[in-house]
């Protein structure tokens, strides 16, 4: 029986140790000292375990590479994950926007079947224990090093060492720049799933403020539409964060010009909006204008909006002219804002970049240019929107990688 070790013990190393177990003796190493570090706080603490959409709808939630995972997302598909947790006695729950969680809400929970997998499955484990680098021979790997001096030898090796994103818990890149060693392309990482920065100075009187039911647009440089959502968002000290600015990342490429807006009422045309806002402004007409706008904003955003809109706060609003009222219109349905830049990687939730995946045969994992050598999850350059998407893309490709090592 072949000796496999897997490198890296979160969700798609925990996967690929349970697929390689049941034809082949299998090690898992984790740096950490514990395994599902990174998988403990998704979710915030609840542990986002997939995503319930059907596959091909799926697949449309994946901006990067998502061709390259159709093998491992149709072999081991968001249903598999689903009963094989809770087959296992880990029951789970379908929330809005198809997101699956464990009923306890406790990513413990999800840790612990795999982990209790992993004893049933006789696979070793250690803990606190580094892989430092390689010995190659003959485009094989012969054995890991650790970070202490010892040597592991083993037959195949799979690489499930993360990405760059929060590097507390472990994934702090460096696997990647052996990887890069070995003769691997490695795509420049950047954060993906991470807050936005703002050059706009009214961001200070807007922090705290979250915002339901808008439409976040953004634009590149050539004026080109990258990313139009609906969703929820949140005004921070340094930008804009939220479910919606988190997506909208995922299309931020590099050090491009970017252009953004809100529009505050994407339910209503700028016909039925410039209807309601008249409306609104009958029923106040003998107010001042900053009187006026209570039905329209969260009380927060409103000296924000009076500002921009140029009308004066103290003009009575049956003297507000049509102009100022189009214009007020405009702003409600395109509120621009300027663009700074992306939140560090170590903030991301994920990382965008990795090994390249033409480096990778997307039927099997398996390394192009190593002959023993496999990835599966956050190493690999592929990433998706927040959702549960990309926990699922780590049980695939661990799944897919452990199971086709005989191929």
């Amino acid at each position: 029986m072949s000796k496999v070790i897997v490198i890296g013990g979160g969700p798609a190393g925990m996967m690929a140790a349970i697929s390689a177990s049941q034809n082949h003796e299998v090690l898992l190493i984790e740096r950490n000292e514990k395994l599902g570090k990174k998988l403990f706080i998704t979710g915030k603490g609840r542990c986002n375990v997939t995503n319930g959409k059907d596959i091909g709808e799926f697949i449309e939630h994946i901006p990067t590479n998502p061709y390259f995972l159709y093998s491992a997302l149709y072999t081991f598909t968001n249903e598999d994950t689903m009963n094989f947790f809770e087959s296992r006695g880990t029951k789970l729950k379908v929330e809005r926007g198809d997101r699956v969680f464990p009923l306890s809400d406790k990513s413990s929970d999800i840790i612990k079947t795999l982990e209790n997998e992993i004893r049933k499955s006789n696979i070793k484990v250690m803990t606190n224990s580094k892989v430092v680098n390689f010995t190659l021979k003959n485009d094989k790997i012969t054995e890991v090093i650790l970070e202490d001096g010892r040597k592991i030898e083993g037959d195949h090796f799979i690489i499930c060492g993360g990405g760059a994103s929060y590097p507390q818990t472990g994934s702090d890149g460096s696997m990647l720049s052996l990887m890069e060693n070995m003769g691997h392309n490695i795509v420049e990482l950047k954060p993906s799933l991470v807050p936005i920065e703002l050059k706009d100075d009214f961001i200070k009187e807007l922090q705290g403020l979250s915002l339901k039911n808008v439409e976040l647009i953004i634009r590149n440089s050539k004026n080109k539409v990258v990313f139009k959502e609906l969703g929820e968002m949140l005004f921070t000290h340094f930008g804009i964060s939220g479910p919606l600015v988190l997506s909208a990342s995922s299309n931020i490429k590099g050090n491009e010009e970017y252009k953004i807006s809100i529009n505050f009422k994407p339910a209503l045309s700028i016909d039925e909006l410039d209807k309601r806002v008249q409306k609104d402004f009958k029923e106040n007409m003998n107010k001042d204008f900053k009187n006026s706008l209570d039905n329209l904003f969260p009380k927060k955003l409103i000296p924000v909006m009076i500002n921009l809109s140029g009308i004066p706060e103290e003009k009575k609003v049956n003297v507000i002219t049509k102009e100022e009222r189009k214009n007020f219109i405009d702003l409600i349905h395109d509120f621009k804002l300027e663009y700074k830049g992306l939140r560090p990687v170590a903030e991301a939730i994920v990382t965008s970049g990795g090994v390249n995946t033409k480096d990778i045969d997307p039927s099997t994992m398996k390394s192009k240019i190593i002959n023993n050598l496999s990835f599966a999850g956050e190493i690999i350059d592929v990433d998706a929107y927040t959702g549960g998407y990309n926990v699922q893309i780590a049980f695939s490709t661990g799944h897919l990688a452990g199971m086709k090592l005989g191929e």
